[in-house]
């Protein structure tokens, strides 16, 4: 019927909690990896920054309606930018492992939307 959803799925809630951690990943990096005052625009500006283009390309209600594959690269560019913040703080172990689950989540996610 017009107007209903489908429910969500296991791989629809995980690909949220990915999203949530990588906005906070990117606000983590802002605040711990620059000197004052720069750390609190970084802070503040890297996951709001992140959070705008993913409202543009990647929400279920995006703003522009693109390709599939432009908007899996800006759900990749922002699943990279998260790992690379992990990486910059010396933790490359948490980026390695939430760059395998956000991307494999991704994929899966990804696969779910062509069927």
């Amino acid at each position: 019927a017009p107007g209903t959803r489908a429910p969500l799925s296991g791989i629809d809630i995980l690909a949220f909690v990915c999203e949530l951690f990588a906005f906070a990943t990117l606000a983590i990096w802002g605040f711990a990896s620059w000197p004052f005052p720069w750390n609190i625009v970084a802070g503040i500006g890297a996951p709001l920054a992140a959070i705008l283009v993913w409202a543009l390309f990647v929400s279920p209600r995006a703003v522009f309606a693109v390709h599939p594959f432009v908007r899996g690269a800006v759900e990749l560019l922002v699943y990279v930018s998260a790992t690379i913040a992990w990486w910059a703080m010396g933790q490359a172990w948490i980026g390695l492992a939430f760059g395998v689950i956000a991307v494999t989540t991704g994929v899966f996610a990804g696969r779910r939307r062509f069927a």
